[in-house]
């Protein structure tokens, strides 16, 4: 696109922002930590999921000294179900950060604020244009697919190291009077308009300066990496019953569902029933004998790079004491005392059944 065509874009795409943007809560707010929260939730979860949990964290952790001063498990639980654990690990690492080393006060300096934990270059860019006007241009999944319909861009989104290609082409266009309404416009027009299925272009405001519109190729752009098989795991879980009160072990701190609670088993070997993995998972992990009682329900749960299925047992403990072998904790708790403690989404889907 012409230098000419992009001074028409810029005001014409902001244009239609101004008259046309969605209330959302995090947009009723300057205030940079709100902004931060809000970008870091939003970075894999859809908008209308993110806003009952934005409205509860804000209130559970109003400002970024709460917010450093607070358990990593009271955050991991505000967080529970959203997924993408290490969003809330970073962010309360990050805040800690920010008080005992900034005095409190999100960096206003994109580069200082790039090397807190969790802050990559969408995050420095969202936050640092929405929050303070920094002439930098935001690239998420919404703006490449705007830039590759505009252009008929043939570099696939999903292709690792793609992000670079896409990022040049976003700078050129940054509205760098108006950085921070000219990126929620971009993201908002990929939302609402340019969306992955059956684009609406007829209510698109930067039609005429659209290639794909103009060649009838809006559904072959974007391209992409045609996905991969993606395998499927299967677990045995045991729900171990003694005096009253069930068992639940803490993963550890880092990686996948980092830190939080779930009760205990792990993967069915080809050799094996699922029962009988569960009896010798639990005397692995936990170094506990225990006797199936019945089985209680089979799960099924998607993660991003895998599938998982769930064979779940009541349990009955026999013997042993505990010890650990993979989780880094444990607890005897009663049985209506799951709510206190953030699980795993997969862990939900039998819970009631307890």
């Amino acid at each position: 696109m012409k230098s000419a065509a992009i001074n028409k874009f810029r005001p014409a795409l902001i244009n239609w922002y101004n008259n046309n943007l969605r209330k959302l809560p995090w947009r009723d707010t300057d205030n940079p930590y709100y902004i931060w929260v809000s970008e870091v939730m939003l970075q894999q979860t859809q908008v209308n999921t993110v806003i009952p949990y934005y409205q509860r964290f804000i209130t559970l952790f109003p400002d970024i000294k709460t917010l450093a001063k607070s358990r990593r498990q009271s955050v991991l639980k505000a967080w529970e179900g959203m997924g993408y654990y290490a969003r809330a690990r970073n962010l309360h690492k990050a805040a800690q950060q920010v008080v005992s080393e900034l005095n409190g006060s999100v960096p206003d300096d994109p580069e200082q604020f790039h090397t807190l934990p969790g802050v990559g270059d969408y995050i420095m860019a969202a936050v640092q244009s929405i929050a303070f006007k920094q002439p930098l241009a935001v690239v998420d999944g919404n703006v490449k697919r705007v830039i590759a319909r505009l252009f008929e861009d043939d570099t696939p989104v999903n292709k690792p190291g793609s992000h670079k290609s896409f990022q040049i082409i976003a700078d050129s266009l940054l509205d760098h009077k108006y950085p921070d309404i000219f990126n929620q416009a971009m993201m908002e027009l990929g939302a609402i308009i340019c969306k992955i299925k059956n684009p609406d272009c007829r209510y698109c405001p930067v039609i005429k300066f659209c290639s794909s519109y103009k060649h009838k190729t809006t559904n072959t752009f974007p391209k992409r990496i045609k996905s991969q098989i993606v395998p499927e795991i299967h677990t045995a879980v045991a729900v171990i019953h003694k005096k009253g009160r069930i068992l639940i072990t803490k993963r550890k701190q880092d990686g996948l569902l980092g830190g939080l609670w779930e009760f205990p088993g792990g993967k069915i070997e080809k050799s094996e029933t699922p029962d009988t993995a569960c009896i010798r998972e639990i005397r692995e992990e936990i170094n506990l004998d225990i006797e199936i009682i019945s089985h209680m329900a089979h799960v099924k749960h998607a993660y991003t790079h895998f599938k998982l299925k769930m064979d779940v047992y009541k349990c009955r403990y026999l013997s042993g004491r505990v010890r650990l072998n993979g989780p880094v904790d444990f607890c005897w708790i009663k049985p209506n005392e799951t709510d206190l403690y953030p699980f795993p989404k997969a862990n939900h889907k039998f819970m009631h059944l307890i």
